[in-house]
């Protein structure tokens, strides 16, 4: 399996596990997650947006292939996708480099699978 495969099948198989605990408060939280990203008075793709900056500046590698991956099925550009982890990174500062080669990587990924 390739890198896109390899994360989405170990997000779904642990996103599953941990939703059949007991712990009402995760479930409470995963369900806030989903629901912030609902279109309101920003539409979704600024959110997507707003969700990939913040996890290139907080440095979460996995919270910035996921918003990759949804940037991608909202029909985000490369141009955008690359604007807005530009931006990232002036924020920031270059201890999200390593980071930022990651997400290019895995944004190349995303690309080859369209």
């Amino acid at each position: 399996m390739g890198l896109v495969e390899d994360f989405n099948s170990y997000r779904s198989k642990m996103n599953d596990r941990i939703m059949a605990s007991d712990s009402l408060i995760i479930k409470r939280i995963f369900n806030l997650d989903t629901n912030a990203y609902a279109p309101g008075a920003l539409d979704v793709r600024a959110k997507e947006l707003i969700g990939l900056t913040c996890s290139l500046v907080l440095r979460c590698d996995d919270c910035v292939r996921y918003h990759l991956g949804k940037c991608k099925e909202v029909g985000l550009t490369t141009e955008e996708v690359q604007e807005a982890m530009g931006i990232s990174t002036l924020i920031g500062g270059t201890i999200v480099v390593p980071h930022l080669r990651r997400a290019f990587e895995y944004w190349d990924e995303l690309s080859k699978n369209v």
